[in-house]
């Protein structure tokens, strides 16, 4: 399973590359500069050797060498280092590589030999301390990137669960910092200060939109039943008159909802209600809607369960659900069921056009939505309320005809 990629952890990672890309170059230059150094003080060493033993051969006195040291001169040269050129080499000798200097003096050619010289100690020793110095300096990087990491990301931290649990306000941590987070923290602060004002405006601006159209709307509300009381024997004007009463309850029920939507979802009450009382009645409705069509309307209710939702809102937002599919669908079944905690509305109509799934993913229409092949403004109450709620909807083709909408009610419930 892979990890999850923080900040934090990505700091401490810049800062393990960082040394280790350190620690490889200076390997790289220390392992130059110990061969070099090396070459040189055998070299210089082979010299001195020389310069001391030849005479001494010459005069014919002992020349008494270290047993890793040896000194041959003439026909004592081994085999295996005659005919080098003259100067320091490094041959294989007796089975390892040696240092060797190969010189002349009035007697003949001699050769010095060096077989285990006392700079392969000091050198062994320069390289467990230079190994012992990338291990510690590694560990230092990864205790500072750590330590470091911690203090730069811990307020980014804080701020994020400041905002989470509390919300932005004039406390937000780091507000008062002069450095780039304290820039951030104010900006953060300052921006979404602005979208809560819009949003507030906008909420605002529903509301009284909602209030002011109660009063005409009650008033045709009123007309209506009047009419409808007084063409009771004049079967065409009650029929447009009825048209009337139910275009102005519709109506009526949609303020009501904005005004509700109106409120922030945490000052209303939610009150339990089940999905089957609530369907049940929005079918009923809807019938008159499919009387000179040939559409079935089915409610398969098997699975009822509650919402923490006001009745209203339920019934706002499967009614605009079933009534749309009714609507729309000129032949074959609109079904209702409920499945999974989930109310879903299958019908057989047009389906879903490409505005809208780009309407519901947050795209822009590429033309007018209408009806079941579009959003319009019941598809639109049906999205807010899912929101307001906390519940999901969800929009498709069927495979063969028609749409699928299905609200998800799994954050919203209170019982079975």
């Amino acid at each position: 399973m892979t990890r999850p990629s923080t900040l934090r952890r990505r700091i401490v990672i810049a800062y393990l590359f960082f040394a280790l890309a350190i620690c490889t170059f200076f390997g790289i230059v220390a392992a130059v500069a110990i061969e070099g150094v090396e070459d040189l003080l055998v070299d210089e060493h082979l010299r001195s050797i020389a310069a001391w033993a030849s005479p001494r051969h010459a005069a014919g006195l002992p020349v008494e060498m270290p047993s890793d040291i040896s000194f041959y001169h003439g026909d004592s040269i081994p085999e295996d280092l005659r005919n080098l050129e003259h100067g320091v080499d490094k041959p294989v000798f007796e089975g390892k590589v040696v240092h060797v200097l190969i010189g002349e003096d009035a007697a003949g050619e001699y050769v010095v030999v060096d077989r285990a010289s006392e700079y392969k100690s000091i050198e062994r020793t320069i390289w467990a301390m230079i190994i012992a110095g990338f291990f510690g300096f590694v560990a230092l990087s990864l205790f500072l990137g750590r330590f470091i990491a911690h203090g730069f990301v811990e307020p980014i931290i804080d701020l994020a669960d400041y905002v989470s649990n509390e919300g932005v306000s004039s406390n937000l941590p780091l507000l008062s910092s002069k450095d780039e987070l304290g820039v951030l923290a104010r900006a953060f602060a300052d921006h979404t200060a602005e979208l809560q004002r819009f949003l507030a405006r906008e909420r605002f601006f529903t509301g009284d939109v909602s209030h002011e159209l109660r009063t005409p709307l009650t008033i045709i509300t009123g007309a209506a039943e009047l009419l409808v009381d007084q063409t009771a024997d004049r079967p065409a004007l009650q029929a447009a008159a009825q048209r009337v009463l139910r275009a102005a309850s519709d109506a009526t029920e949609c303020v009501g909802v904005l005004l509700m939507l109106a409120r922030a979802p945490d000052r209303i009450n939610r009150p339990q209600t089940y999905v089957d009382d609530v369907i049940r009645e929005q079918v009923a409705r809807c019938r008159p809607l499919l009387a000179n069509k040939p559409v079935e309307l089915r409610y398969e209710g098997d699975n009822d369960f509650a919402v923490a939702a006001h009745k209203e809102l339920l019934s706002s937002a499967i009614g605009n659900l079933i009534r749309n599919a009714c609507q729309y669908t000129d032949r074959g079944t609109v079904t209702v069921r409920v499945e999974d905690y989930s109310v879903i509305v299958e019908d057989t109509g047009p389906g879903l056009s490409e505005s809208v799934h780009a309407h519901l993913s947050n795209g822009i229409p590429t033309k007018p939505l209408i009806g079941s092949a579009g959003t319009g403004l019941g598809l639109a109450l049906v999205m807010r309320i899912c929101e307001y709620l906390g519940a999901r909807l969800h929009v498709e083709n069927n495979p063969k005809n028609g749409s699928n909408f299905r609200i998800d009610f799994t954050t919203t419930l209170t019982s079975i």
